[in-house]
């Protein structure tokens, strides 16, 4: 089974990304031939710093690691390093629908944030599509988020299969049954996102032990004192599956345990769970990122077992679209 997923190094990781992706790639990592990609390309499509995405794709490949990748094992890479993706976008952008991308929820969301709208943003989802299909990915963990862009992934790939033959492997999304949308700590209403969301409402993945704790003590609730899950109890049913995703415990486990222990010790208790579970992460994350030639070393083995991997299938991307191949 081949497993492929992509992350992007904009912002600050934060307990989201862990939850929604980070621990899921570690977990299905067992489970076959898997490729993690840092979307390098992706982070374009916005207004950026130039400066600043070296040092952020170096960090999130850090992160990667710190949490659980093995690169000995399994393919982790950049985008930019391995040109059958830009290659594949180009092709693909022939059968993808106009229509489609313009319903994008993140492109209009994106949209009205940018004084200046790229058309590389319009285009984001066909270059995530070439990047899932180019591994024929059977399987790709991704967070809730990312559901909509999957779906476009898995119709360009019915089309192009449907137009040119039979070239891709129809890929399927794999979303945590609980995490998968952590929500910001004082907006329940709003994801805990690496950019857009208040400070105190974001748990960052280096964030010390002290500011986490503060974090959760003062993390929205909601009316009444009991720890339990309700569609109005936003904030309690965030907390829960925060527990949840730290501890490895079940939603109605943590309810169970913490069901007359009122707000106050609730959140503290989750507090000091995210603690334990972040803490290791940051001195291991602390420890790689000093080593920069490693790191660098790293993503260079990733690159070439991943332009072996993709090359088979944008060459035949090329020959069923009728280009006279050399």
């Amino acid at each position: 089974m081949r497993i492929f997923s992509g992350i992007k190094p904009t912002g600050d990781s934060t307990l989201g990304n862990y939850s929604g992706g980070f621990r899921q790639y570690a977990a299905t990592q067992e489970q076959g031939d898997a490729t993690f990609c840092i979307v390098d390309l992706h982070a374009i499509t916005v207004e950026y710093d130039p400066a600043d995405l070296r040092e952020r794709t170096l960090d999130l490949f850090a992160m990667l690691i710190a949490t659980g990748l093995d690169p000995d094992r399994t393919t982790v890479f950049a985008q930019s390093h391995v040109t059958a993706h830009a290659e594949a976008s180009w092709l693909l952008s022939a059968v993808a629908g106009y229509g489609q991308l313009g319903r994008m929820t993140q492109f209009k969301e994106k949209g009205r944030e940018q004084e200046h709208v790229a058309s590389a943003l319009f285009n984001y989802p066909v270059l995530m599509a070439g990047d899932i299909l180019l591994y024929q990915t059977d399987i790709v963990p991704i967070g809730d988020d990312q559901r909509q862009h999957l779906e476009l992934t898995r119709d360009i790939a019915e089309r192009f299969n449907g137009r040119y033959g039979e070239v891709f492997t129809v890929p399927e999304g794999v979303y945590p049954e609980v995490g998968a949308r952590i929500m910001s700590l004082q907006d329940p209403s709003a994801k805990m996102g690496k950019t857009g969301s208040s400070d105190q409402g974001t748990v960052r993945m280096l964030d010390s032990p002290e500011a986490i704790l503060k974090k959760f003590k003062t993390a929205v609730t909601d009316s009444g004192r009991e720890v339990r899950r309700a569609d109005d109890k936003p904030g309690i049913s965030n907390l829960i599956d925060i527990m949840s995703v730290a501890t490895g415990s079940t939603p109605a486990a943590v309810e169970s345990e913490y069901v007359d222990a009122g707000y106050g010790a609730f959140k503290l208790a989750v507090g000091e769970a995210v603690v334990a579970l972040l803490e290791p992460i940051r001195l291991r994350y602390t420890e790689l990122r000093t080593d920069e030639g490693e790191l660098l070393r790293l993503l260079a083995g990733g690159a070439d077992r991943a332009r072996a991997t993709s090359a088979p299938t944008l060459e035949r991307m090329y020959e069923a679209m009728g280009f006279a191949r050399l």
